[in-house]
Parts: C-alpha cells; sequence; structure tokens
C-alpha cells in the first residue's frame, strides 16, 4: 500500500480585487499587504509547511504578476507553488467556486482551502484531520466562527459535526471563516473558466446532509479594509502565528 503524503495540498484564494482596502489594493493585491511584518499570504504559506502541506496553488487575478515576483516557486517556505492565472486566462477572477474549479488540475480530489486575505495565527493545517476528511464523503468540511458584526445574519448552524443551513426566519449563529477542507464534488458541475460563488455549493451540501464543520478555535480576524488591517497588526505579533 502507497504512503499517504503528510498532508494534502492546499488552494490559497488570492484572486479578488480588494475594493474595500482602497486605496491600499491600487498597487498591491490585498493577500500581499504586510501583517505582523510579513505579507498576509506568508503567513498560511508557513503554516501549511509546518502542517507537512507540501503541494500549494494559488489562484490569482488582480495584479497577478505580483504574486509570483514575492512568492516564487515556494522553496523558501519549503513548499511547491502553483499558480493558477484567472486574470490572464479569463481576463479576472472567477468568483470563489469558480476559482476552484479551474485550480482542480493542480489540486486532485481532496485539499485545503484557506483565503488569503483571512488572519488566523493559531490554526493548524492539521494532518490527521486531513486524512479523516479524505477518508469520508463529505463534499466539504468548514470551520465557522460565531457572527461578526459585518455579517450579522449569519451562514448556517452547527449541530454536532453537521452543518445545517436553517430554514427562513430560524436564526443563523455562525460564519464561514473561509478556512475548509474540500472534496472536489463541492463544485461538480461548475466548468474551468466559469464564474460561480462558493455560497450555493456550500448551501447544497448542507441541505444534502454532505457539510461537516466545526467551530474555529483561536483568534480569526477577516481583513477588509484599512482600518481593519490596521487593527489586527496593532494586536498581533509575529510570535503569534503557528508556523512550526
Amino acid at each position: 500500500m502507497p504512503t499517504p503524503p503528510a498532508n494534502l495540498p492546499a488552494l490559497i484564494l488570492a484572486a479578488g480585487r480588494g475594493a474595500r482596502m482602497r486605496p491600499l489594493t491600487d498597487s498591491t493585491p490585498k493577500p500581499l499587504l504586510s501583517v505582523a511584518g510579513r505579507p498576509m499570504i506568508e503567513w498560511h504559506l508557513l503554516a501549511l509547511a509546518a502542517a507537512g502541506v507540501q503541494q500549494v496553488v494559488v489562484n490569482t487575478a488582480w495584479l497577478e504578476d505580483q504574486f509570483p515576483a514575492t512568492l516564487g516557486d515556494g522553496s523558501r517556505f519549503g513548499l511547491a507553488i502553483h499558480y493558477s492565472h484567472e486574470g490572464r486566462d479569463h481576463g479576472g477572477a472567477l468568483e470563489t467556486a469558480g476559482g476552484i474549479a479551474k485550480a482542480l488540475p493542480l489540486l486532485g480530489r481532496q485539499f485545503w482551502l484557506v483565503s488569503g486575505d483571512i488572519v488566523a495565527p493559531g490554526f493548524a493545517f492539521d494532518a490527521a484531520a486531513a486524512h479523516r476528511f479524505a477518508a469520508g464523503q463529505d463534499d466539504a468540511h468548514l470551520w465557522l466562527v460565531p457572527n461578526p458584526d459585518f455579517h450579522a445574519a449569519g451562514d448556517f448552524a452547527l449541530q454536532g459535526d453537521r452543518v445545517r443551513r436553517p430554514s427562513a426566519g430560524q436564526p443563523r449563529p455562525l460564519t464561514y471563516a473561509n478556512l475548509a477542507l474540500v472534496r472536489d464534488s463541492l463544485v461538480a458541475g461548475i466548468a474551468a473558466g466559469q464564474h460561480a460563488p462558493l455560497g450555493p455549493c456550500l448551501f447544497a451540501s448542507a441541505d444534502a446532509g454532505r457539510l461537516g464543520g466545526a467551530l474555529l478555535p483561536g483568534a480569526w480576524h477577516n481583513v477588509g479594509t484599512p482600518a481593519q488591517l490596521a487593527t489586527v497588526n496593532t494586536g498581533l505579533r509575529a510570535g503569534d502565528f503557528t508556523t512550526g
């Protein structure tokens, strides 16, 4: 029997325009803005490498040439980085589900998914969790956080390890934290190059009982505006991050 990989590959979502972060993102893609002395995306790369991930895909669109210029081939992080260039190939970002579908040939059937513009300094991309997920049948396993102020309506509820979409009028106390384990079945039917959001895919999987989840332990920040970036930089130090 072949030895399983140390961990699953990962897709870091980095294609968005980051309009709310302007003027900072007029010249720099949001995931390359500095947090605690490093480009935001580098904290994910370091944590992935520390967890035994070997292959990482970064999807790009806005100012996409800056990513390989900054990150290179990943060797300095102990990774192999591949790029899924949505700007070059399709004229712009394909949204989250569309970006996943385009990147699948570089990823395989199961993989980590993380947005390049979130900060979760204590999160470890646990290999054992990845292998448990790969052995199961769920379309995805989501990490969730209590609804932040900017998304008070929420997305989901959690019953044990099952992510549910409550019916209309019922509370949705949890928000998807943009951290997940994903199976290619989540975006089944979405063609490479198709524009497609992720929300409908997650809702369909929840309704079908194929969406697992857990509360995200530790701190979590969605870095969407210059004010949020300043707050994160005021509160975090390099030593706060999980990098091995």
